[in-house]
């Protein structure tokens, strides 16, 4: 989600079929917006531009997004331009140009997802495949549907520590100091899961940001981009790092050092919850038909079937089970982790203001 084998949140990179980066934004500004009439209806260009959060593509070209789009580009004749950043990112940048759209599909984080729709950013399309996908997993409406499920955690330097922390409290140790760190809430998907599940283990949002103001004197500092992290954390530069499963999992692959934990409130059992990459047609798109056809495409049993094996991830999917050693190793690694599902419309309601809170709290 791999998965990223080799970073997360903030990989550019090209490839044949793939193509693009932040930097791109005077190349696309050709591609969206000033194409003709039957083009701004999906019919003309032999492109599609995906906006997503990192970490379902690989810096190798062998992560899920670098098959997928290779495979798609193969048998459409449909080139993917690939535009990547953190998830909140994604969605300021969608909004900035949508009086000259650029984008065809957007893939983001809960609850990013949840805000493009508010912003009016989708338009509402079910993708084949998509009534196999759990009803919590996507909107009712069909403006977005996970593609990839994933789950957030934490990682930890093997080589460094015997074994992986146990409770959050533990990282408040004068030894994590300067050797800890954490994406930012509000601006990576993952930085925003510390937050929410750190509301759901301490209680709610008071004791949460009681506990993240103390943790500050070890908190190396702010990181837009969770991929980062795990690439310090291997190095030993950091002890412990936010991240969630899929690019993790997929980046240990690579990183030897590289171990997955989830912590626990004092007394408590360790908790995470579902973070899957969740997919929409954008509004107005300059190639919408193109869009559809990507979307369906990745929610496809061939495309599915990869998600363990290739990203390092969990299949959208209820209907594809893979067997693969992947699947088979993730399968244990979850095994009693207690899974809880946030209150995804109380968090895009209120985001702003937990996130003003944390600052506040933080002095971030």
């Amino acid at each position: 989600m791999s998965r990223n084998p080799n970073g997360r949140r903030s990989l550019l990179r090209a490839t044949a079929a793939v193509t693009g980066s932040l930097a791109l934004a005077g190349g696309l500004t050709a591609c969206g917006g000033s194409g003709t009439a039957a083009e701004s209806k999906g019919g003309g260009e032999k492109i599609v531009i995906v906006y997503s959060a990192d970490g379902l593509k690989s810096e190798k070209g062998d992560g899920w997004y670098d098959k997928v789009f290779a495979e798609f580009t193969k048998k459409t004749g449909i080139e993917v331009k690939y535009v990547e950043g953190g998830s909140g990112e994604m969605v300021q940048r969608a909004v900035r140009e949508k009086t000259n759209t650029q984008a065809d599909v957007i893939v983001t984080l809960p609850p990013f997802i949840q805000q493009a729709d508010g912003k009016g950013l989708l338009q509402a399309y079910k993708p084949q495949g998509s009534e196999k996908v759990n009803g919590a997993d996507k909107a009712a409406d069909g403006k977005w549907t996970s593609v990839v499920n994933n789950y957030f955690g934490f990682v930890y330097n093997k080589k460094e520590l015997t074994e992986a922390p146990k409770t959050w409290e533990e990282l408040l140790d004068g030894k994590y100091k300067g050797k800890l760190q954490y994406s930012t809430p509000g601006v990576a998907g993952d930085g925003t899961a510390v937050l929410v599940k750190a509301m759901h283990d301490f209680g709610g949002k008071e004791p949460a940001l009681e506990y993240l103001k103390k943790l500050q004197a070890n908190n190396v500092g702010p990181s837009s981009s969770t991929s980062k992290l795990a690439p310090k954390t291997d190095k030993g530069e950091l002890l412990v790092a936010n991240g969630d499963v899929q690019m993790n999992f997929a980046q240990s692959k690579s990183m030897p050092n590289l171990g997955i934990w989830f912590p626990a409130k004092d007394g408590g059992k360790p908790t995470t919850f579902a973070l899957p990459y969740a997919a929409g047609l954008v509004d107005k798109a300059p190639h919408t038909e193109n869009g559809k056809k990507l979307l369906d495409f990745m929610l496809g049993e061939e495309a599915q079937k990869l998600v363990s094996e290739v990203g390092g991830g969990f299949p959208a999917r209820t209907d594809v089970k893979p067997t693969d050693a992947n699947a088979v190793e993730l399968t244990k690694l979850m095994t009693g982790v207690e899974i809880f599902e946030p209150d995804w419309a109380d968090i895009d309601k209120n985001l702003a203001s937990y996130v003003d809170a944390w600052k506040s709290a933080t002095g971030s």
